[in-house]
This record gives structure tokens, C-alpha cells and sequence, in this order.
């Protein structure tokens, strides 16, 4: 189905969204009395407050005859008596023609023609909760797309908090399926030094509030720059476009090793990193970054140890690591009949969450990616390009794999 979703990213002017917002709805009405519209915000209370002005601007009686109001421009249009709540009501001679709701709450038996969602996220600690993000993620998928009827229209007015937020996902989206859309962005200070409004937020006004923000929040906020891409762990990556190699083309790699970080729950990646050492330089030639079962990543893993010619392999024993490190080896040396890999299975009780941010300088210095990483390995790359510096993340496993990495050539050049 293709659709028109216009994407309106504002920065958070609450006086600014009120005026513009609350005549939206009704304007729309006074076009198509057939129309269907459905709200939705973080929660009921503000959809049902938006719903409660919209409603009370159509109804609103005229008191001085020089104030222009809605029924002065759209006289057929009114409120359905006796069908009207704070969150559903009805246009006369029309269908159940509002509704308004939020993550959580009820849009069955509701068709929409045009979906309007404003600000799901709450505060700066939803937009660091991936959980929360997926989860807004998975009813707008499966709870508001399955309501817009064909030909319908979806806005989404936001603060970009974060890069993986609705909007952001939305954009991706459609880019995928190939829908058109519209993005919008509005930052109160515009790059050429001036201000989006000045009557609502001055310059001077802007950087007193902003001084007492961090950088993150006031970038967010009012610039719509994502706090993951101010707050991410690791600002940038090196990369290569070919391996060291001599003269005569030969390898100068001193070693080929690989580190893997098993699952140790169903919804954890394994992650198996491989590189080769150059100069106390990490060149990465292959991940391998999965949920697959492990008597598939066995197999997998196993095969790659043999097709890069690895020397030394470091198995994390935590959980089933221990006996997925035996079977690894075994299948090299039973089954494909090779001994040349070195494998070595270790208990890690350091803290996760320390080593990687203690070992996340050396990562950004001294790993080499291939330049087509992000292609090569999809779910990898946005793992470690959107790993938190603070926050929960949903999954470590790839920016604690790629630490291993770090560790092992400490340990090589100890």
C-alpha cells in the first residue's frame, strides 16, 4: 500500500505545536465530513486533551461578533449529540470521526484515515531505553498501520531523540518500501545564526536554558540532533581498502586470530570476530553476528576458523561457551580434519560494561574495518554504531566482542 507520511520534526515549543496543532483537526474536518482521525501521544491523558480541543474548537459559539471563529468558516460542520466523549466522538452525517489513544491503548474496530502521532517519547530516559523504542516501534507497526485505510495519510510530529525513535525508524522504512514521504525539520537555531521564531524563543533566551542543559539533551531538544548520535560510545571507526600485503603481494600479517562471545540467552547475538595483526594494528576480516542456534554457529564458526587460517582462538566459557568452544574444536579436527587452530576457552568476570568502556579508546585507534562493513555485516555495524556511552542498551554483545579484541592484542604485546 503506497502511503503520504509527512514526518514533522519540531523542536520542543509547546506554545508553538498548541497553535498549530490544535486548529489542524478541525481544518480538516471543515474539508471532508467522511474523514477519520485518529491521535495518539505517550499517553491517554495528552491524546484525550488534544482530542478535547480539537472537539471544543468546532463546537466553540460565537461570543464577539469581531472573533473569527470555526463554525464562521465551516457552518455545516458540528458535533454528533450524544456521541461524544473526552477520547471518541463524531462529526454529523458522519462516522465515528475521532479517536484518540496511545502505546498501550485500545484503536480496535477503528478505520483511519489520517493518523496523527505526537511526541511518544517522554523524557531523555525513554529515548535511552531501546525497549521502550521497540517497543513504540511495534504497535505503531502492528496497531496504527493495520487501522490507516487505503489512500490514508500519517504525520508524526516529534522531538528526535533518538535516531532509532518512530520518526527515525519511519524514515528508514520508507526508504525501504519505496513510500513517499515528507521530512520536516526544524531547528530553533538556524544555521545561518538566526532564530525559527523569535517571539517564542529568543536567542538569549535559548542560551540561558540551553547552558544549563547538556550538550546531548539541548541538541535534541531543540536542534533535533539525536542524543545516541551525541551520546554514542564510539564517535567514529577507521577503515581499510586493503590488507598489508608486501611487494610481491605476500600477507604481512604476524598472526590471524579471532575472538567469540557466545549467546548466553535465546534473544543475545553470538558475536565471533577474526582479524589479522599488523604492526599491533587489528584489521577485521570477518564477523560472524547471529542468533542462529548453536549447532548451526558451531558448524559456522568452525568453517571460518579454517578459511582464514586462524592461529589462536579465544572462546568465552561464561554460560555454554565452554562446551561450545570443545565442539568448535572438535568439528575442525574430526569432522573437516584440520588441527592448524589453536582453540582456548577462558571464564570472563570482568564487568562488561567497564571493559568496554575502558578498552573503547584503544577500539576507535587501532581496529580496522573493511570499508564496506556496513553492507558486509548489517546488524554489526549498527550495533557498535549505536552503543550508548550511558543508558540501557538493548545488546552488548558486539561492542564486547570487538573489546576481546582489544584485550587479546594487549595480551599479545604484554
Amino acid at each position: 500500500m503506497m502511503m503520504f507520511s509527512l514526518l514533522i520534526c519540531l523542536h520542543n515549543l509547546r506554545h508553538y505545536k498548541s497553535r498549530t496543532g490544535s486548529l489542524f483537526v478541525p481544518w480538516v474536518f471543515g474539508r471532508n465530513k467522511k474523514e477519520k482521525i485518529m491521535t495518539a501521544s505517550y499517553n491517554e491523558m495528552l491524546s484525550t486533551n488534544f482530542s478535547k480541543a480539537s472537539r471544543g474548537t468546532i463546537s466553540e459559539i460565537k461570543a464577539d461578533k469581531d472573533k473569527i471563529v470555526y463554525s464562521d468558516i465551516f457552518p455545516d460542520v458540528k458535533v454528533k449529540k450524544g456521541e461524544s466523549t473526552a477520547h471518541l466522538w463524531t462529526i454529523e452525517d458522519g462516522y465515528n470521526s475521532y479517536l484518540a489513544t496511545s502505546p498501550g491503548g485500545t484503536a480496535t474496530g477503528f478505520g483511519a484515515t489520517l493518523i496523527l502521532v505526537d511526541d511518544l517519547i517522554k523524557n531523555v530516559e525513554e529515548a535511552n531505553n531501546e525497549m521502550v523504542l521497540e517497543k513504540h516501534w511495534t504497535w505503531f507497526t502492528d496497531t496504527m498501520l493495520s487501522r490507516l485505510e487505503e489512500g490514508g495519510k500519517i504525520i508524526i510530529v516529534m522531538t528526535r531523540w533518538h535516531s532509532r525513535d518512530l520518526a527515525g525508524r519511519m524514515i528508514d522504512h520508507c526508504q525501504e518500501e519505496g513510500w513517499t514521504y515528507r521530512h520536516i525539520t526544524m531547528k530553533a537555531l538556524q544555521d545561518d545564526g538566526t532564530m525559527l521564531c523569535p517571539s517564542i524563543l529568543s536567542y538569549a533566551s535559548y542560551k540561558k536554558k540551553t547552558s544549563a542543559m547538556s550538550e546531548e539533551i539541548a541538541s535534541a531538544n531543540y536542534q533535533q540532533i539525536p542524543i545516541d548520535i551525541k551520546g554514542k560510545l564510539y564517535q567514529s571507526f577507521k577503515t581499510y581498502d586493503e590488507l598489508p600485503v608486501d611487494q610481491d603481494g605476500n600477507s604481512l600479517f604476524t598472526g590471524i586470530y579471532s575472538y567469540c562471545d557466545t549467546a548466553d540467552e535465546g534473544k543475545d547475538y553470538l558475536c565471533n570476530i577474526i582479524w589479522g595483526d599488523y604492526n599491533k594494528e587489528a584489521y577485521v576480516l570477518d564477523v560472524i553476528y547471529t542468533k542462529e542456534p548453536v549447532e548451526i554457529t558451531e558448524i559456522k564458526v568452525a568453517k571460518h576458523y579454517i578459511e582464514y587460517k586462524v592461529t589462536y582462538a579465544r572462546i568465552e566459557s561464561n554460560g555454554g561457551g565452554k562446551q561450545f568452544a570443545r565442539n568448535v574444536n572438535r568439528i575442525m579436527t574430526d569432522d573437516l580434519g584440520s588441527n592448524f587452530t589453536v582453540v582456548k576457552w577462558f571464564h570472563q568476570s570482568k564487568n562488561k560494561q567497564s571493559r568496554i568502556l575502558t578498552y573503547s579508546s584503544w577500539v576507535v585507534e587501532h581496529i580496522y574495518f573493511p570499508q564496506n562493513w556496513r553492507q558486509r555485516w548489517p546488524d554489526y555495524y549498527k550495533a557498535m554504531n549505536s552503543y550508548q556511552r550511558e543508558g540501557k542498551n538493548a545488546h552488548d554483545d558486539a561492542p564486547d566482542a570487538t573489546t576481546g579484541v582489544a584485550e587479546t592484542m594487549q595480551g599479545i604485546y604484554r
